[in-house]
């Protein structure tokens, strides 16, 4: 027991041991990325997940990870992951096991993989996480295939059109025509498919 002790006491002492706490929202302004919201665009914490070394802030608008160096140095690195820019991917859960300390959350984003261990007393909170970020990848996943559809559907209408158009027609304006209708096209599209706001999404899996 005693080497167990002293092995840890080591392990904090080098930044090894940096299982994860989830912090609750009364907690939230207590943490270095309550710091980093953008409150002024409408900005909120859903999730925060807290180490030694990293800070992992789940918002409606973005994913802000503050990456640590190690557990004896006050160094962050803010990286912004804003969903609408950035898909997640493989989102995964590795469940604790009996003598097991922790659980474990993967997944990506934003080609950049994550692998974050969380304390398993939070076994709860982690699965409500779990579904919110899958909801999350199915919707992101939809969108940008409505949105490819829409792109060739565009291309497509081009292709008729350049085959079906009458000679005595200036090109000049057949082309500003063209590029006027794309444009329209593609912004609506855009507009339609594209979410940034996923309040609702979390306020539906996350029990606060």
């Amino acid at each position: 027991m005693f080497k167990n002790f002293v092995g840890n006491a080591v392990g904090d002492a080098l930044g090894l041991s940096d299982i994860g706490q989830v912090i609750k929202p009364e907690d939230y302004g207590k943490t270095e990325s309550d710091d980093f919201i953008l409150t002024e665009d409408g900005e909120k914490i859903f999730f925060l997940i807290k180490s030694k070394t990293d800070e992992y802030c789940f918002t409606n608008l973005a994913l802000l990870h503050l990456d640590g160096e190690s557990a004896v140095s006050k160094k962050r690195v803010l990286k912004r992951y804003d969903y609408y820019k950035h898909q997640f991917e493989n989102v995964m859960l590795e469940t604790a096991g009996t003598i097991d300390l922790d659980l474990e959350i993967k997944f990506q984003i934003g080609h950049n993989d994550f692998s974050i261990d969380i304390s398993k007393k939070f076994g709860v909170e982690i699965a409500d996480l779990y579904k919110s970020l899958l909801a999350i990848s199915k919707i992101q996943e939809k969108n940008a295939r409505l949105n490819e559809f829409a792109k060739e559907a565009l291309s497509i209408a081009r292709n008729l059109d350049y085959g079906a158009r009458s000679t005595d027609t200036p090109i000049n304006i057949e082309f500003n025509k063209i590029v006027d209708f794309a444009n329209t096209w593609l912004v609506q599209t855009y507009e339609q498919n594209e979410k940034k706001d996923f309040s609702d999404v979390f306020q539906k899996y996350i029990q606060n």
